[in-house]
């Protein structure tokens, strides 16, 4: 199979001022994305960026960039399908490639590796389904059978809409549920032209992982925690 991964990476963060470029730990955040997947059994790694010097970044790293994203498709409430959408189009049409499947690599969680990738795409081979995710188990107090919340009269039931009184009350019988940790959607192409375009398809197969690596930086806070877990996963290498 051709898998292409994209790596998407615009310049206009603005809670982290030009974070894909931010240096984290001893290389730029984007590096840590670039450099796993490059080791991996991925076919092409590309870095869709609106910014020339991310550009520079990820050529530096071993990344293609083969176009600049347009500025139409880089604005902070444009969804990631249409990202995905142009990236394999423009190959399509000018280098004439189409690959069977891609990769979505997040830069927001830098602590991705070539073995959790190469993972992914043989729970692909095996399930062939229409796409991997990467994902936890909920915490208790993240699961939505324990998460409240309030309608527009202000009464509070369950996430569920259950009433309250109805709760669970062990946390050894919640149902088990799992969020996302953007580490990889591993998806096919043709998911992203449903009537409603999505990462997903109709058969999705979880790749569940610790809670090690759940790490998504958006925020200076972000920013520090994904520090301390990563000097933490590197020291349990040693």
């Amino acid at each position: 199979m051709k898998i292409l991964a994209v790596i998407p990476a615009r310049g206009g963060s603005r809670r982290i001022p030009h974070k894909n470029e931010k240096i984290l730990l001893n290389k730029p955040l984007i590096a840590w994305s670039i450099e796993s997947a490059i080791k991996s059994k991925l076919d092409r790694v590309i870095v869709s960026t609106d910014d020339v010097k991310i550009a520079d970044i990820a050529r530096e790293y071993g990344a293609e960039v083969p176009f600049i994203r347009p500025e139409e498709l880089s604005g902070d409430k444009m969804g990631i399908e249409p990202v995905l959408k142009h990236a394999y189009e423009w190959l399509k049409q000018n280098q004439n490639y189409q690959p069977d499947l891609i990769a979505l690599l997040q830069p927001t969680n830098p602590t991705r590796t070539t073995e959790q990738i190469d993972e992914a795409i043989k729970i692909f081979e095996d399930k062939k389904p229409d796409s991997v995710v990467s994902v936890i188990r909920a915490t208790a107090n993240n699961n939505p059978y324990w998460i409240l919340k309030k309608d527009k009269d202000d009464k509070v039931t369950l996430f569920t809409g259950e009433p309250l009184k109805k709760i669970i009350t062990r946390s050894q019988d919640l149902p088990e549920c799992y969020s996302r940790n953007d580490i990889i959607y591993l998806l096919r192409p043709k998911n992203l032209y449903e009537d409603v375009p999505n990462l997903y398809g109709e058969k999705v197969e979880l790749f569940t992982m610790d809670d090690k690596y759940n790490v998504d930086i958006n925020t200076e806070e972000d920013w520090f925690i994904a520090e301390q877990k990563m000097k933490l996963l590197e020291s349990n290498k040693k």
